[in-house]
C-alpha cells in the first residue's frame, strides 16, 4: 500500500471518496492512502452514511485532516476493519504524543471530553473499497460539539502527525500480511 501526504489544501465535500480519486489526483495506481487538510462540507447529497442522512446530519469543520484510502481487493467487511485500525492507530498515536489527552473510541469515532474528535466511513465502489476519516483541527461551526487537534488534543505539527499515522498504518498493514503469509495450515 503506497502512503502520500500532500501540502496542498483540499476541501473535502465527500466526492473524493469514489473509486481511482488517488490515481486520478496523485497519480498513484492500486492500493493507497493519502492525507491532507482543509475545510470539510458534506452535504447530505453526498452523505455515504444512511443513518446520517436518515437524521439529517451533514457534517462540517472549518479544517480538518483528511485521510483517504482505497483498496482494491478488500471486501466491504475487511475494509470496515481496516478503518477500526486506522482510527486505533490515531488514538494511540495521539495519546502517545499527548499523554495528559484521554481519547475514547466508540465504533469508528474518536471522541475527547465527549467532544467528536473524528468522522469517518467506510464504502464501497463497483471497483473498489474506500475509506474517509478526518480528524478537525479548527472545529469552528461544526453541527455537533466537536473538538480539535490543536485546542482539545495539543496536536500543533499537523504534518508531522499525519505522516507519523500513514507509516504507522502502513508499517500495521505490512505486518498483518507477514503474520497471515508464515503460518502453517492446521487440518
Amino acid at each position: 500500500m503506497e502512503i502520500l501526504y500532500t501540502d496542498k489544501d483540499i476541501k473535502y465535500t465527500g466526492s473524493q471518496l469514489s473509486p481511482h480519486y488517488i490515481y486520478k489526483t496523485f497519480k498513484i495506481m492500486g492500493d493507497a492512502i493519502i492525507g491532507f487538510t482543509g475545510e470539510c462540507e458534506v452535504k447530505l447529497t453526498e452523505m455515504v452514511d444512511i443513518e446520517d442522512v436518515i437524521n439529517n446530519e451533514p457534517i462540517y469543520s472549518k479544517k480538518m485532516l483528511s485521510f483517504i484510502e482505497e483498496n482494491f481487493s478488500s471486501t466491504l467487511i475487511e475494509m470496515v476493519y481496516k478503518q477500526r485500525l486506522l482510527v486505533t492507530t490515531a488514538k494511540e498515536l495521539i495519546e502517545k504524543r499527548n499523554p495528559n489527552i484521554k481519547v475514547i473510541r466508540k465504533g469508528d469515532d474518536l471522541y475527547i471530553n465527549n467532544k467528536k474528535l473524528s468522522v469517518s466511513i467506510a464504502t464501497k465502489s463497483i471497483t473498489s473499497a474506500l475509506i474517509h476519516f478526518g480528524l478537525n483541527i479548527d472545529a469552528q461551526g461544526a453541527p455537533v460539539e466537536a473538538a480539535d487537534l490543536i485546542n482539545d488534543a495539543g496536536i500543533t505539527d499537523i504534518k508531522d502527525f499525519a505522516l507519523e499515522l500513514l507509516e504507522t498504518y502502513q508499517e500495521e498493514n505490512e505486518d498483518i500480511m507477514l503474520a497471515a503469509s508464515k503460518v502453517r495450515g492446521v487440518i
